[in-house]
């Protein structure tokens, strides 16, 4: 079992102390936004109580706090994900938002008529769309990697599928639809053997499993830190510097400049061209907070424990006559997607609800996954470090619920 203490981590987690329909709470919709703990939620309090200004701006004392508290975050992601300076870490609204400067700040440029995008079939909709838009706009094409009846990408023709004209392979590290984790690495070291620039979508990996931008050598990371344990609204894109540096602004505002005028506007220094505006301050002090807490329990201990609840879940689960899994990778994150024989995943999880199981049902905006296994929609339980194995029988005494009422 995992070195840390289960009830003292929950009892830091104030949301999770509380009753629905007259049941204890069972939260296991992780991989849509996580619980916060008390150290984040008092990291954002006593911003707005005592330290509310804005920063990089001022000269009095809050805004210079409020200024080493932001900027003191941005070191403490560097140092999370591994990266080489805090001039390659962006703060944006989330995952979606640094997805598309990429797209348009990067990509778009080297874009012609002809020349191909790649991504893979099990995609969040953040990692398609903007990729569709630039396509529409550009000429070129989408292309996509296949993936497996177990939920596997289906690399055999990798090689043929990384060309000479693909300008950018976007792939998500681990899919949240199905908890596949996907060999990023492997992918990385083929696209840049033809010289093609990568960006990994880590917003449902960050939560569970270390994150090392220098080891993956990835182009680009994005994450959102609502799925850490972080406020919502707040998220990370990090990029080599040398990248970075060749792309212009995105957006245009306060503080990502250095001067203007009606002539000509000089833009600010990294990362700093990339954030125009007011930042959202409250959030990323919040964000830095999280990752403390996540290190002070150790990433590899909760990488651990959560792969127990996943290894119990699923092998409780697939015990159960009537119900089929989706997505059975051999690596998988703390995802289980399943449905219920002749009900509605929708019903499952509106029943799971009346049971205090709150879940997630739906396309879960992996819609192409969902057309792949010729279904609507699945059930998806999600774990994180502050579940329990009482927690997952709880989820299999929704099951067999479900069943009675639709037997």
């Amino acid at each position: 079992m995992s070195v840390f203490d289960i009830n003292a981590v929950r009892a830091d987690f104030p949301t999770l102390d509380q009753q629905v329909y007259e049941r204890p709470l069972v939260y296991l919709d992780n991989a849509a936004t996580s619980q916060k703990p008390r150290q984040v939620i008092d990291a954002v309090s006593q911003y707005y109580q005592h330290d509310n200004a804005n920063v990089h701006r001022g000269v009095h004392l809050l805004s210079q706090r409020a200024t080493d508290a932001y900027e003191g975050a941005r070191e403490k992601v560097r140092d999370f994900i591994n990266a080489a300076s805090d001039k390659e870490i962006v703060f944006v609204r989330g995952a979606t938002e640094a997805i598309n400067l990429v797209a348009q700040s990067f990509v778009r440029p080297l874009l012609a008529a002809g020349d191909e995008i790649l991504i893979s079939h099990m995609e969040h909709h953040a990692n398609i769309v903007p990729w569709q838009m630039l396509c529409e706009q550009t000429g070129a094409t989408l292309s996509v990697i296949p993936m497996t009846e177990r939920g596997e990408l289906d690399l055999t023709d990798i090689d043929h599928l990384l060309k000479a004209n693909t300008k950018i392979l976007a792939i998500g590290q681990v899919s949240n639809a199905l908890g596949t984790i996907n060999p990023v690495k492997m992918l990385i070291e083929n696209a840049h053997a033809k010289d093609i620039p990568v960006l990994v979508d880590g917003a449902q990996a960050v939560p569970h499993m270390p994150a090392d931008v220098a080891d993956l050598d990835c182009d680009f990371y994005v994450f959102s830190g609502h799925k850490m344990f972080a406020p919502t609204g707040i998220g990370v894109l990090y990029g080599k510097q040398s990248l970075l540096e060749k792309m212009p602004p995105w957006q245009g505002g306060g503080d990502m400049i250095l001067s203007v005028s009606f002539e000509q506007t000089l833009y600010n220094e990294l990362p700093y061209k990339f954030e125009a505006g007011t930042p959202h301050i409250a959030g990323a002090i919040g964000l830095g907070a999280a990752i403390d807490y996540m290190q002070a329990i150790g990433i590899d201990a909760l990488a651990e424990y959560e792969h127990q609840l996943l290894v119990y879940g699923t092998e409780q689960l697939s015990a159960l006559d009537g119900v089929r899994m989706i997505g059975t990778a051999e690596h998988k994150a703390s995802v289980i997607s399943f449905l219920i024989e002749g009900v509605h995943p929708h019903d499952v999880g509106t029943i799971f609800d009346q049971e205090g199981v709150a879940i997630r049902a739906g396309h879960h905006c992996a819609q192409p996954v969902m057309q792949f296994y010729n279904i609507p929609a699945t059930a998806r339980a999600s774990f994180a470090f502050y579940n329990t194995m009482a927690e997952v029988d709880a989820l299999v005494k929704a099951v067999e619920k479900v069943q009675e009422l639709f037997a």
